[in-house]
Parts: structure tokens; sequence; C-alpha cells
């Protein structure tokens, strides 16, 4: 099977980083230059840079050049997709191991009333 690169695989790729979900959690609170951004960890801001252009690129962040500062901030759009698709996942878990504990159970009654299976 071919790997395909969807934005849904990009965004899950880009949130498995410690740091990039550091990022995430921070722009939260609302749009924040980059140099203040990266002010808490321990890099040089060109490898920064590198994990804001991953998150750009998957499009869970935006940035724009305001004056001499590049400003960052969250894009909803891609974690409502995210959000949408764990959603329908769990659904479908769910409703599976429903029919899964429905089955035990049947299987269970079977075996106390004396019959074999």
């Amino acid at each position: 099977m071919p790997y395909h690169s969807t934005p849904l695989d990009l965004a899950f790729h880009a949130l498995s980083d410690p740091t990039r979900r550091a990022v995430i959690s921070r722009l939260i609170e609302g749009e924040v230059p980059v140099t203040v951004l990266a002010e808490p960890f321990d890099m040089t801001l060109p490898s920064f840079a590198q994990h804001l252009k991953v998150l750009e690129d998957c499009g869970l962040i935006a940035s724009e050049k305001r004056g001499r500062s590049r400003w960052c901030r969250l894009v909803q759009a891609r974690f409502d997709e995210a959000a949408d698709w764990m959603i329908s996942e769990r659904k479908r878990w769910t409703g599976r191991l429903d029919r899964l504990e429905a089955y035990l159970d049947s299987q269970e009654d079977d075996e106390g009333h004396g019959k074999s299976v």
C-alpha cells in the first residue's frame, strides 16, 4: 500500500513532537511573535523555526510578517479536522466494543444455562 500524506497525516506527524505540542499549547493563549514563542526552548532560532515550518506546512499554525517581527497563530480548522476524525474513530470502536460485550454476555448466558458452544 503506497504512503500518501494527507493533511490529517501531516497534522498528526507535527503533533508527535513534544516541542511542537508545547508551541501549540502556548499559541492557544493567543498569537505571539516568534522570538517570544522561542524563548522557553533551549535551541537556536533557526532550529526552532524548523519546528514552526512543520506546524505551518501542515496547516496547524499560520504566520505573518508585521514590521520586523513574524507573528504566529493557531489555525482552528486543522484541529477541527483532527478532532472530527478522532470522534468518528471513537464512535466506531465504541460500537465494536459494545457488540463484543453483548456477544460475550450472550455466551456467558448460554454457558450458565447448560448449553454448549
